[in-house]
C-alpha cells in the first residue's frame, strides 16, 4: 500500500547553507540533489548494479534503500520497490512539467532523490517503482543491514 505524499515535509534535521552544499557537492551533485535535476537516463552508475549492499543519501550519508529491494525497471535510472524505511524518505506531490508525479526527497538532509510511480504493472510486492537518480545514491556494498 502506497503511503500519502506529504505536502509539507517536517524540516530536515541536516540543514546546511547552500554554499556549505556547494562546497560538499560536485555541480552535478548540487544540481540533482539540491536543484532537483535529473540525470540522463541509461548515464548513472546504479542503474545496472546489481552488487548487494546498502544506499545512502550522497549528499548526507542517510540509509535509504538496500539492494534487495532494487529491481531493473528499464527505466534508465534505479529502480527500487520500497525504501529501507518510510521514514527515510520524504514524498511531495509534484506538479511540474504538466503532470503530477511524487518527488522523493531524503528524510534526513532534504536533498531531491528522483519520484516514485505506483500502478505500472511491475512484479513486485508494492507495485511502487522508487525511480532515483544515480548520482543522489552511494552504494556500501556488502552492507546489507536495515
Amino acid at each position: 500500500m502506497k503511503p500519502t505524499p506529504h505536502q509539507h515535509p517536517q524540516e530536515p534535521a541536516l540543514k546546511l547553507s547552500e554554499q556549505e552544499w556547494r562546497t560538499r557537492l560536485t555541480p552535478a551533485e548540487y544540481h540533482v540533489l539540491r536543484e532537483a535535476g535529473t540525470e540522463r537516463p541509461f548515464s548513472g552508475e546504479y542503474e545496472t548494479t546489481t552488487t548487494p549492499g546498502v544506499y545512502r543519501c550522497r549528499a548526507c550519508g542517510a540509509e535509504l534503500f538496500r539492494s534487495i529491494e532494487k529491481f531493473d525497471a528499464h527505466c534508465g535510472w534505479p529502480a527500487f520497490w520500497s525504501p529501507l524505511a518510510g521514514d527515510r524518505i520524504v514524498e511531495l506531490v509534484d506538479d511540474s512539467l504538466g503532470m503530477r508525479r511524487t518527488e522523493v526527497r531524503c528524510a534526513n538532509c532534504g536533498s531531491h532523490l528522483g519520484h516514485v510511480f505506483e500502478g505500472e504493472g511491475f512484479d513486485t510486492p508494492t507495485d511502487l517503482r522508487y525511480c532515483i537518480n544515480s548520482i543522489s545514491l552511494t552504494l556500501d556494498p556488502g552492507d546489507t543491514r536495515g
